[in-house]
């Protein structure tokens, strides 16, 4: 076992993941992520771009290969230890906009901070600071079912920066966005997380997303390949990406 580079925040090594049906999702992919980067993992559905977010984040356990954070084996994990991880040091975004109906915006905003022992004071001022920059500071007080699903997307991102995770995984974040309204909520996204030291492995089908991003790796089948030709993205596509799954 070869311990990863030392100024590599994430490491994985020849992944390899199944579906439940057995079909392959990743096979024998690498990568490292280094702290403080921003990197677009880009590829057409089903090219295992969400099974990789998924393997580096603990979310799933691949069926072989390594996946270090800050040089700790997370393949070696138990189910609560890295449960624990995911809680105090990653973030995630995922394509649908999810949110605790029963709270209020701010409250949904605040949750992991105070999951992570912050104060309601302290963790409120976070969420509306948060909130402010994605510019739905507006509707702080409403409850979920009151916000139209790109608003609820703009929370779950503001959400998922207000703790400043170590690593922030975003799956198709804009996804449920116009696209007028995309550019600037990635660009809100990436610099927030530059000025915070938050790394981010950002998932897209969108090859304009990785103009935004440090670097980018490319997914085909499972596998890193150097390039490969996307499809422009339709505003229709856009909207139904969100009720997909990679």
């Amino acid at each position: 076992m070869v311990a990863p580079p030392d100024n590599d925040v994430l490491w994985a090594r020849a992944l390899h993941y199944s579906y439940n049906d057995g079909s392959p999702a990743l096979s024998g992919v690498s990568l490292g992520v280094q702290e403080g980067e921003i990197l677009a993992v880009i590829g057409p559905r089903g090219s295992g771009k969400t099974a990789l977010l998924r393997c580096l984040s603990g979310l799933a356990q691949a069926g072989r290969g390594e996946v270090w954070f800050n040089s700790v084996p997370v393949h070696k994990m138990g189910p609560l230890a890295r449960e624990r991880l995911r809680r105090d040091r990653f973030a995630w975004v995922d394509p649908t906009p999810s949110l605790v109906p029963e709270l209020n915006v701010w409250e949904n905003t605040a949750l992991p901070l105070m999951l992570r022992g912050s104060s309601r004071r302290r963790a409120k001022t976070a969420a509306l600071e948060w909130l402010e920059r994605l510019d739905v500071g507006e509707a702080a007080r409403k409850r979920p079912h009151q916000l139209v699903q790109a608003a609820r997307q703009r929370v779950c991102i503001a959400r998922a920066l207000a703790p400043s995770p170590t690593v922030l995984f975003a799956d198709e974040p804009t996804a449920p966005l116009h696209r007028a309204d995309r550019a600037h909520v990635l660009r809100t996204l990436t610099t927030a997380a530059r000025s915070h030291g938050i790394t981010v492995v950002l998932a897209s089908h969108d090859a304009d997303t990785a103009a935004l991003a440090d670097r980018s790796v490319t997914l085909l089948d499972g596998r890193r390949v150097n390039t490969v030709q996307l499809p422009p993205v339709t505003e229709a596509e856009g909207r139904a990406a969100c009720s997909l799954s990679v």
